[in-house]
């Protein structure tokens, strides 16, 4: 409007020209384009989405009655027992379960029997049948309330985890609870974008009428087989994805840590009852390895994964065989971290301490061989021997007349005690350098082995090879710094799950690493992987095969589907009469053959001489 007459005006010329100009319109799909990119990048709408939910949707509160001794550090009366039996010899049919440290008696689990078993199993069936209709948002609020009652009793599943294996606070924290709740933020946060369809997959010339896809679709019933090392992580871990793929997970504890199970299998049943779904979604398998085998052979199990030794592993493979029913095996470990000479000590330290004595060394990526270059090896031993000797050892809770501030603590299966001490003492028969430890804590009433550093080691002794799962450090001269020597050492050993090494050239490390043949590495830094939960957890060789966690991990858990379909509406596939039944003998081989000519041989001419070839015979 022109303010000398208050009549309207048209626009300028010019402005009319830069709407319509090429740099107009260059810029406009830049921008478009740019916006797309940032989208499949950072999916800014899907996250979008997800924080309106949890903007507007709340997650109930669980309320779970706790026994005195899950609630209390000094929960537990009575005396240590001399001797540790499972099996309830007045009641073959019970479990009975014991503090590790403490050596006392805390209660009793049932032995379920393979009849049991599959009547569990029976019901996961038919709740899992239900759980498959659910959407991915209800699936979340139900990991999002166990989620809740975690972040609000930290100390109580740490008391419980600390009391059934014996392991520090800290130490729980950081293995237990940690682990887990990134693990569901994580899959709250991505699992429903990895589990969507793929929307595109190439369908090469011949079907380029057709449009392909995958999808994700829920297997059944996952059984989980759980070690005893970490009982709450284990418990909760594959049900966490399983249930989010859209599976009932039916888990095995063992037989040396299920006392907690009660506790926290309430914790699962009791968010998936809150939300109005069936608990029998997930369910907890007691006993010795007779249910485990039950659980192995069932038919309604569709697929097991396996946490444990490598001998019990291929036990479990043999029986899942009788179904062909598929397996992730994670198996033992016997990881290298590596110090080069440009390492900084001081930095180095507290790694290694925490990579051989968290949870006493029982971890499936615990450090069990410490490779040292040849210049930095005294300095290394002169620093870490008085910082193990220092390590506090005893009772991680306060009772029983401990005061809780421990910083190892127990082994948590008998027989492991003795094993540990039989590689210890070849070791040093073979020439090894005890430094400290060597045996068994005569301080302690419970089963501790005293923290342990072996130097000297080598190839000839059973320690170099095999899995110790207890707090020993062993050390290895890399001779003369060398990259290749450091290589050749860490991969002479069966097995192959983690790795790290520590250097001041982090490509280098990563140069170096590559070549160590293992599922997992890491540099300058030690199990980072693991609260990296978009990666895949896996090894090789007797480490096992197949991997949990991440994108790989959570879509292993669901049947994948191909599906191809017409591409636009009335252009199908046809087969053309020289080659539909019965095959004309003159003309059909001569066709097919032409079909190959045109789409796969890279001679213009042939190409030519197939269209013409199609034409004559078709």
């Amino acid at each position: 409007m022109s303010s000398e007459t208050g009549q309207c005006v048209p626009p300028a010329e010019g402005m009319m020209a830069d709407l319509s100009s090429p740099t107009f319109y260059g810029t406009a799909i830049l921008i478009a384009l740019t916006l797309y990119l940032i989208q499949e990048k950072f999916q800014v709408l899907y996250h979008l989405s997800l924080w309106i939910e949890y903007l507007t949707t709340s997650v109930p509160t669980l309320e779970i009655e706790m026994t005195l001794a899950e609630s209390s550090d000094d929960g537990v009366k009575g005396d240590a027992v001399k001797t540790i039996e499972l099996v309830d010899k007045s009641n073959p049919s019970m479990l009975n379960c014991f503090d590790p440290s403490t050596r006392q008696f805390l209660g009793q689990v049932k032995i379920m029997t393979p009849t049991e078993v599959h009547e569990i199993l029976v019901k996961a069936k038919k709740a899992q049948e239900e759980w498959s209709k659910t959407t991915f948002a209800e699936r979340r609020k139900v990991l999002r309330t166990m989620q809740k009652y975690i972040c609000d009793h930290v100390e109580d599943i740490c008391r419980v985890s600390s009391r059934e294996s014996g392991k520090p606070m800290v130490d729980a924290v950081l293995g237990e609870v940690t682990t887990t709740c990134e693990k569901i933020r994580t899959i709250c946060e991505w699992g429903e974008l990895w589990l969507r369809p793929s929307n595109y997959r190439p369908t090469g010339p011949m079907m380029v009428h057709k449009k392909a896809w995958l999808e994700y679709v829920p297997l059944g019933i996952i059984a989980a087989i759980a070690p005893w090392n970490y009982p709450f992580h284990n418990s909760i871990n594959h049900v966490i994805s399983g249930i989010m793929a859209g599976n009932a997970v039916v888990g095995k504890v063992s037989e040396h840590a299920s006392w907690s199970s009660t506790y926290y299998g309430k914790i699962m049943k009791k968010a998936l009852e809150v939300n109005g779904h069936n608990p029998d979604l997930v369910a907890t398998i007691t006993g010795m390895a007779e249910a485990g085998q039950a659980l192995c052979n069932d038919p309604l199990v569709d697929k097991i994964i396996f946490t444990g030794s490598t001998p019990i592993g291929r036990k479990v493979m043999a029986a899942a065989a009788k179904n062909l029913t598929p397996v992730i095996l994670e198996l033992g470990g016997k990881d290298a971290m590596v110090l080069r000479h440009d390492c900084k000590l001081d930095t180095v330290i507290p790694w290694v301490m925490r990579g051989c004595y968290q949870n006493s060394g029982q971890n499936c990526v615990g450090v069990e061989r410490v490779l040292v270059y040849e210049s930095l090896h005294d300095k290394f031993l002169e620093a870490i021997v008085p910082k193990v000797k220092g390590i506090r050892q005893g009772i991680p809770l306060k009772t029983c007349g401990s005061d809780g501030k421990v910083d190892c603590g127990s082994i948590i299966m008998p027989s492991q005690m003795d094993i540990i001490q039989s590689l210890v003492d070849d070791a040093v028969s073979k020439g090894a350098i005890l430094h400290c430890g060597g045996k068994k804590n005569s301080g302690l009433d419970g089963q501790f082995f005293e923290p342990t550093v072996l130097s000297g080691v080598t190839a000839e002794m059973k320690i170099f090879h095999e899995e110790v799962f207890g707090p020993i450090m062993t050390v290895i001269k890399v001779p003369k710094d060398s990259d290749e020597e450091c290589v050749r050492i860490v991969n002479d050993c069966a097995f192959g799950l983690g790795s790290s090494i520590f250097t001041g050239d982090a490509t280098k490390g990563i140069e170096v690493g590559r070549q160590f043949r293992t599922g997992m590495l890491t540099v300058n830094d030690y199990a980072s992987n693991y609260l990296v939960q978009s990666l895949p957890f896996g090894g090789c060789k007797e480490s096992g095969h197949g991997r949990f966690a991440g994108i790989e991990g959570l879509r292993a858990l669901c049947l994948e589907r191909s599906i191809v379909a017409d591409r636009i509406p009335g252009v199908k596939t046809s087969i053309p009469p020289c080659i539909d039944f019965p095959i004309d003998s003159q003309k059909g081989f001569p066709f097919t053959e032409s079909l190959i000519q045109l789409f796969y041989n890279e001679s213009l001419f042939a190409k030519i001489k197939g269209i013409f070839g199609l034409i004559k015979n078709g």
